[in-house]
């Protein structure tokens, strides 16, 4: 398929008659069980996936399915508590769609966050990971079909998806709140099923750290959109194999709960530093 341009605009004003003279800087997207980040921003506008033309709605669990306007340690932010995933039903490019949206809204920047499973034998769940880069080899691109120039070129670079001025923002940050912070590549699955112990060793031998069912496609689109990216994992469990124990999304939930206070000050401290 292939979402005409005006579905993008047709989103995008009606997410502008909500804000008035507001124009968001920072778009955020809020992974698993992370959202709350949502939930401390100031002067919230708050709009429902649901209400806006042509968005669809998160069904994931832990998900709110909201977009949340305001600010955040100075910065002007476009919170999306709870993302699409293509397990869901979703092709890619609506997986993706929001960014293009939060992108025609004035967003230049991307900070993105999910929960995933540890194949790096030196992770621990509870770890944050830094994303250096990402392998997305299954199925198609978010940017298939017809190019939209508004966006982007037909063949963008991937060469830095991950902006590494924003890596040493991350690391320089984390050094100076005393909070280990791992480094490592995202690995995309489709899901909903987790992965097998075969291809969890598979991402590993690929170069993999870690690896999740989101994030990919949407950074796909946020570099042909020409936006710089800042990505974190949270290390929810160790994949699949290594402990030889079954998975379970209340694994997943559990571990975002219990370092809710580490994880938000790092992204916050990352923000008042843009």
């Amino acid at each position: 398929m292939s979402i005409p341009f005006v579905q993008y605009q047709e989103s995008a004003d009606f997410i502008r008659s909500k804000l008035g003279t507001f124009v968001p800087k920072v778009a955020m997207i809020l992974g698993s069980g992370l959202g709350f980040l949502g939930d401390v921003v100031e002067d919230p506008i708050r709009v429902p996936y649901g209400e806006i033309p042509h968005f669809k709605v998160s069904t994931a669990p832990g998900h709110k399915g909201q977009l949340v306007f305001g600010t955040l340690r100075g910065q002007k932010v476009a919170v999306m508590q709870g993302r699409m995933h293509h397990y869901e039903g979703y092709s890619y490019e609506e997986v993706a769609y929001a960014v293009r949206v939060l992108r025609l809204l004035g967003c230049d920047t991307l900070i993105v966050t999910n929960a995933a499973g540890g194949v790096n034998l030196n992770f621990k769940a509870g770890d944050l990971m830094l994303i250096t880069d990402q392998i997305k080899i299954f199925m198609e691109s978010p940017l298939r079909g017809e190019n939209l120039p508004e966006f982007g070129p037909r063949f963008p670079d991937s060469t830095h998806l991950y902006t590494p001025a924003l890596q040493d923002l991350a690391r320089k940050a984390a050094a100076d709140l005393g909070i280990e912070l791992k480094e490592g590549v995202y690995m995309y699955f489709p899901g909903p099923q987790y992965e097998t112990p075969a291809e969890v060793r598979f991402a590993r031998i690929a170069g993999a750290d870690a690896v999740g069912m989101s994030t990919a496609p949407e950074v796909i689109t946020a570099g042909h959109c020409g936006m710089q990216v800042l990505g974190f994992t949270l290390v929810s469990n160790l994949a699949a194999g290594i402990l030889d124990q079954p998975l379970s999304e209340q694994e997943v939930l559990d571990a975002a709960e219990a370092c809710k206070d580490k994880f938000s000050r790092l992204v916050l401290e990352c923000l008042g530093r843009l």
